[in-house]
């Protein structure tokens, strides 16, 4: 995950737009648009007032890049019963995860 991508998410996450952020972060939103028209990284200045605007520090911001998500890979729990299950079993639910 890129930082951009990390803070799109953030974003996201509050139900803000680029304008939204812009202005809790004290930014133009020309900053902003720049940033994620030309997919580069901001300056760190810029990522400490937009972890402001998020009420977080910077530590938090890169340490949230490197926990992964929910979304991405499921707990462990889920992992050791799919495992425990035989193989028919495993089947069966996949194929009842593929009508959902």
């Amino acid at each position: 995950m890129t930082v951009l991508e990390h803070i799109d998410d953030l974003r996201k996450a509050r139900g803000w737009s680029i304008n939204n952020l812009a202005m809790e972060a004290m930014l133009t939103q020309s900053t902003l648009n720049n940033l994620y028209m030309r997919k580069t990284e901001p300056k760190i200045s810029t990522l400490r007032a937009i972890c402001g605007a998020f009420g977080i520090t910077l530590s938090e911001f890169f340490r949230g890049m490197e926990a992964p998500s929910s979304k991405q890979r499921a707990p462990q729990e889920i992992h050791d019963a799919v495992d425990a299950l035989s193989p028919s079993a495993q089947q069966a639910l996949l194929v009842l995860l593929r009508e959902k």
